[in-house]
This record gives structure tokens, C-alpha cells and sequence, in this order.
């Protein structure tokens, strides 16, 4: 592709060496895994530049604990495979190195040059997305081709130094994101990126620098060429990792809500109560609790509730158009779910879930004694009260569903005989979602009727 002079990237900054000697920074080997200090003591042993960098560096920093510790180094690939009989080589777009030590995964990865040397080892998209990016470089051309400044500190084993070329230590201070070179150009040589800003804010609790957030809302389309399956991934990073509320508020100020689940922003859009943002806030929050506690929480939970306005919407205009309402209710959970997938690759195990969750909460207004024990069943009940539990949370209009149903899983026959059998009607309630209406029960005939 002939480059124009509006093609042309911008160039990146230029390296400046910053060291942060020992005294100046909290950094203790102490928080560093055996494991990443193995490799690191190994490398420099062997006369490679070895190096603690990006997120873990950035977290101890500001006093977290870091999941994982990645490794940079000068070492070639086959150079880290030949000194660690325990790795094995993964990656073709970033070939890197992964050394085991148990259930300890090490990622060790080697200097990257933004340069193309000609060897077919870079590749890049027309729109600038990075394709493959294999040409190794130095420390300082790693530098600057990473994402955030605040990703780009290196903590020296031989000295216990942190080395900054891009000024990531003072912005990991003043606890803000910013981009390292052009912002627009970044974002476009990976779209996702846009979300890493979004997520990184929230985990950190950092702002983002003006100049970084200015080309979101604009560049946003660009996530529709991002692999769905890998959307997915980012979805459960965004949502499962203790700042889901957090995540979902960022996505909705810089505009990428409607690009990841654009049916349900179309609903909250809509819904002018607003409760149906406020039932996802609330289940965010709860799921954020969840993580706190480390207890477990569940995709198909996640993707439940964050699509729920969309299938809410789907199933009032089946509704409304006169399909029956079993039908509906299956046909809505159908397309929701099948127009999702051109996004986000939600896989079955989880979508199958989330549909039966839905499904349900029109089973949960009855009363029959039949229908009750069965539901109790169900595999998915708990999942599904919980579900209800947050939409009476939101909107206050679930209450006596909520009582009943607690009150049956202990005692299910006191329950039933306590409150009289309704079924579910159609329609949409105050909160824009599916409405029960309530049925007078038919009288019994009478002997003489036969």
C-alpha cells in the first residue's frame, strides 16, 4: 500500500532514560513470585538483560498485588527455550515464551523494535492494525512501543532500579493513563486498546489523560474488526475482575457501549425510567461485592444481566406483533443472542445458561404447586431468583416474587398455601421488562354441573 503523506505515522518520542534508584520506590523482591525471580536471576546469569515489566512493576508501585509477572529481556525466544528446560514457545502474531514452574506461568518476552527490518516479521494491516510483530530491538525501542506510559517501566534485578524512558513513574504517581505517541495511531494499530484505557482506569482507579480518551468515541467502529472471541475476553477482564461497575461506566462515557452491546444500548436508550441501567448497575455492583469476597461468579450470569435490556426490548416488540408468548420469549432469547455473537463470541456453554436465566423469570410469578417444584429443580433456579432478586432491587416491583420463592426453598408447601397461584401476562412493566398480570383463580364447578 503507497502511503500518502496523511498515512504516514506519526513518529514515536524519543527515549529518555529515567532511573529510579532502590531508595526511591517501594518495589521489595519480596512481592516478586519465586518463580519470575528464577527466570529473572537465570537470564542475567547467562549475560541477558532481564527485566520485571509493564502491569507488575505498575501495580507494586502503587501498592497491588500483582496475578502475573511478565518478564523482558534481550534474549531471543530460542535463546530463553535453550536456558529453561520448563518453557515452551507460544504465539505467531507475538512470539513469546512461557516458563512453568506448576500452576506459575512466567511470560517471558523479547525487546521489540517498532521498526520493520524488511524480514516479513512485521506486518500491518492498511488501517494500521498490527498483524504480526516479531522484530526484536532494544530496551528503548521496547520502551516506546508499548501501550501506556504507566506499562512501560522496567524493574532491574541487577540493581533493584526501575528504568523509565516514556515517563510512566511520574504518571503512575499522579495515578493517570496516557498513551505513548500519537493516540489515533495507537488506537488504530489496536482497536482494543480502547478498551484496555477503559479497563486500566477502572482497576487503578487512574483518570485518563485528555489527549488518550479524545479519539475513543471517534475511533470506536474500529473494535467491529477486532475478533469476537477475543472481544470476549476483554468482556470478562472489563466485568469479572472486581471493577464492573467501574468498566461499564467508562464504556458509556467514551461511547464504546454501543459498539460492544449495541441492542442493549439501543434498550437503555429507550427505557426512560432508567431502571434498566440500574439493574445493570446494581448487578455489576453485586458481582464486584462477589469478587471482593472471592466467591465465584459466573459469565453466563454476567452476559444475563448485560444483555437483559436488549431481550427485554426484542420481546415486547414480539409481543406487540402478536406472537405467542412462550414463543416470543424463545424467539427473543434466539435473536438477542445470535446478534451478539457478531460482536462478542459468547460460547454455548455460557449462552445456553443466560437464555434459561431469562426464561425463567416468567416461570418465577407462578404459583401452581406442580410449576413451583419443578422450578425448584431447575438447574439454573438459583441463578434465575438471584436475577429476580436484582430486578426488584432496581425497580421495587418484584417483591412478592422475592418473598415467595425464598420463603420456598425452605418450606415450598407453607409457601404455596401462603400466597394464591398467578401466571404471567405480557406486556411491558414501568421498568421497560416483561409484566406479570394476575388472574382471578376459576371457581371449581359444582356437583350439579356434572
Amino acid at each position: 500500500m503507497t502511503q500518502t503523506p496523511d498515512s504516514i505515522p506519526a513518529p514515536l518520542p524519543v527515549p529518555v532514560l529515567h532511573t529510579i534508584a532502590r531508595e526511591h520506590h517501594p518495589i521489595s523482591r519480596k512481592a516478586i513470585s519465586p518463580g519470575a525471580l528464577r527466570v529473572l536471576y537465570r537470564l542475567r546469569e547467562a549475560g541477558h538483560g532481564a527485566f520485571l515489566v509493564g502491569g507488575a512493576v505498575r501495580d507494586l508501585l502503587i501498592g497491588l498485588q500483582p496475578k502475573d509477572f511478565d518478564i523482558a529481556t534481550d534474549a531471543t525466544p530460542d535463546e530463553v527455550r535453550a536456558l529453561f528446560r520448563n518453557s515452551r514457545l507460544i504465539g505467531r502474531r507475538f512470539r513469546l515464551a512461557h516458563v512453568v514452574f506448576g500452576r506459575e506461568i512466567v511470560e517471558v518476552a523479547t525487546f521489540r523494535s517498532n521498526a520493520d527490518d524488511g524480514s516479513g516479521d512485521r506486518e500491518t494491516h492498511e488501517g494500521g492494525r498490527l498483524l504480526r510483530d516479531n522484530v526484536y530491538g532494544t530496551i528503548e525501542e521496547d520502551a516506546i512501543r508499548r501501550d501506556f506510559t504507566a506499562n512501560a517501566l522496567y524493574y532491574a534485578i541487577e540493581d533493584f532500579s526501575v528504568r523509565d524512558y516514556t515517563g510512566g513513574f511520574e504518571d503512575v504517581q499522579n495515578r493517570v493513563l496516557k498513551l505513548i505517541g500519537d493516540p489515533e495511531q495507537r488506537y488504530r494499530e489496536d482497536p482494543v486498546r480502547m478498551l484496555r484505557a477503559v479497563r486500566l482506569a477502572a482497576k487503578l482507579d487512574f483518570s485518563i489523560d485528555p489527549a488518550t480518551a479524545a479519539p475513543i468515541a471517534v475511533l470506536a467502529p474500529l473494535l467491529r474488526e477486532a475478533a469476537p472471541a477475543r472481544l470476549f475476553e476483554e468482556c470478562l477482564k472489563l466485568f469479572l475482575s472486581g471493577r464492573g461497575e467501574a468498566s461499564f461506566l467508562g464504556l458509556e462515557a467514551h461511547g464504546l457501549l454501543p459498539i460492544l452491546f449495541p441492542e442493549s444500548a439501543d434498550a437503555l436508550a429507550r427505557n426512560r425510567s432508567g431502571v434498566l441501567r440500574e439493574f445493570i448497575l446494581e448487578g455489576l455492583r453485586n458481582t464486584d461485592a462477589r469478587v471482593a469476597a472471592d466467591e465465584p461468579v459466573s459469565p453466563a450470569f454476567l452476559f444475563a444481566l448485560l444483555l437483559w435490556p436488549a431481550y427485554c426490548h426484542a420481546l415486547i416488540g414480539l409481543q406487540a406483533a402478536g406472537t405467542h408468548a412462550a414463543e416470543a420469549q424463545r424467539r427473543a432469547a434466539d435473536r438477542v443472542t445470535l446478534h451478539q455473537l457478531g460482536t462478542v463470541a459468547l460460547p454455548r456453554r455460557f449462552s445456553l445458561p443466560m437464555q434459561e436465566i431469562w426464561l425463567l423469570q416468567t416461570r418465577l410469578p407462578l404459583r401452581q404447586r406442580k410449576r413451583v417444584m419443578r422450578t425448584l429443580a431447575h438447574p439454573r433456579f438459583r441463578a434465575a431468583f438471584d436475577f429476580l432478586v436484582l430486578r426488584d432491587a432496581a425497580s421495587g416491583s418484584h417483591a412478592e416474587d422475592v418473598e415467595f420463592w425464598r420463603e420456598a426453598q425452605r418450606d415450598p408447601d407453607h409457601a404455596i398455601a401462603a400466597h394464591p397461584p398467578t401466571v404471567e401476562g405480557e406486556g411491558e412493566g414501568d421498568a421497560g421488562e416483561p409484566r406479570k398480570r394476575r388472574r382471578r383463580r376459576r371457581r371449581p364447578a359444582s356437583a350439579d354441573a356434572g
